[in-house]
Order: structure tokens, then C-alpha cells, then sequence
């Protein structure tokens, strides 16, 4: 696999967003739940991981990102309510919801799929759900607490995210954790 480059797309969120997100996790923190948290400098709303391409497979990407963002307008994201997947009784993975621009936000993932499949890329199994991960489960441990913290976290809103950019990360795992490194970012036109 050498010169391959693990890539996912995304919309990237403003410090003033995941600052406010940051504050939820150390609230869910309190927990003691067995969570690998995402780093604050890499929360932001995907959209689609693809996984390995070769860097000719990567500079279609970014042709396909930029006709893509082209076609649609920059749009205003809102962030509302904490939850799991697949559900609290069982987590794997944490999030925050995403209110305002969820249906904008599925449109684009919709489109792109269908364009990825297009030029060879496999089809994403599960159904796009808009969403910010904040952590990934490793174990059950204290998961009644989680689960409980879950729930009476009010988390609304934050600041009104402009999302006017679709970006072409490049994830690198280190044992220190995941570097996400922007490849390209395919401007939407504006309102």
C-alpha cells in the first residue's frame, strides 16, 4: 500500500464550533467511559471516508469535489443533541447532531456518492446521517454512566457554522493519534 493516501471528505467546522463541542466531551469525560475522544483539531462533519486511493485516484477526487461544491450553494449549520450509534443501550460512537443544514448536508454526501461510485470508488454500506463524531467506544465500561451523562447534556445550537467549503483530507495514523491533513477544498458557490 506505499504511496497510497487514507482520504476522507469533509466539512470543516470553525475553532468557536469545536470549542463549544470540546466543553460537551469533558462533560462526557466525567463518565469514565472507555472512549477514544477525537482530538479538538480534527472534529468536523463528514461526509464521506473513502478510505485508500492511489494519488492519481486522489486528483479525480478533487475534480469531483470542485464540480460538486460548485453546484451548490454555501449554506448555515447548526449543531443540536448528543447521540450514539447505533443507540445509547449498546454505543460505538458518539456525536453531536446536526440541526440546521442536515438536509443540505445529505444532499452533497448523496451526491458525491453516487460521483465516487462513478470513478471506482466502493459504495458506502450505511446510510449517510449527518453528525460530528466526538469519540469512538472501545469497551462497555461504565456505559450506564455515559449513558446517563448522554442524556442530560443539553447541547443546542452553538454558533451558526457557514459552510462554504468541501475538503479532501488526508488522515495519517500515528501512535500519537490521527493527523488530518487538508488535500484540497472545493469552494460551493455563494448565496
Amino acid at each position: 500500500m506505499d504511496g497510497m493516501l487514507r482520504t476522507f471528505i469533509a466539512i470543516e467546522l470553525p475553532a468557536e464550533a469545536r470549542d463549544k463541542l470540546v466543553s460537551v466531551l469533558e462533560a462526557l469525560k466525567r463518565s469514565g467511559a472507555d472512549i477514544k475522544w477525537v482530538e479538538p483539531e480534527n472534529i468536523h462533519l463528514s461526509l464521506r471516508f473513502i478510505g485508500d486511493v492511489s494519488p492519481d485516484k486522489a486528483e479525480e477526487i478533487k475534480k469531483l469535489l470542485a464540480g460538486t461544491a460548485a453546484g451548490f450553494k454555501s449554506f448555515e449549520l447548526t449543531m443540536k443533541g448528543i447521540g450514539a450509534f447505533p443507540d445509547l443501550s449498546f454505543p460505538k460512537v458518539i456525536w453531536a447532531g446536526v440541526d440546521r443544514g442536515a438536509a443540505e448536508s445529505a444532499r452533497i454526501a448523496g451526491e458525491l456518492e453516487a460521483k465516487l461510485q462513478a470513478i471506482g470508488i466502493a459504495g458506502e454500506e450505511r446510510k449517510f446521517h449527518p453528525h460530528i463524531t466526538l469519540g469512538r467506544v472501545r469497551s462497555q465500561r461504565n456505559s450506564d454512566k455515559l449513558r446517563k451523562l448522554v442524556e442530560t447534556v443539553g447541547f443546542e445550537a452553538g454558533p451558526v457554522i457557514k459552510a462554504g467549503y468541501i475538503t479532501l483530507f488526508m488522515s495519517r495514523l500515528t501512535p500519537q493519534g490521527s493527523v488530518y491533513t487538508p488535500l484540497f477544498k472545493a469552494k460551493m458557490a455563494m448565496i
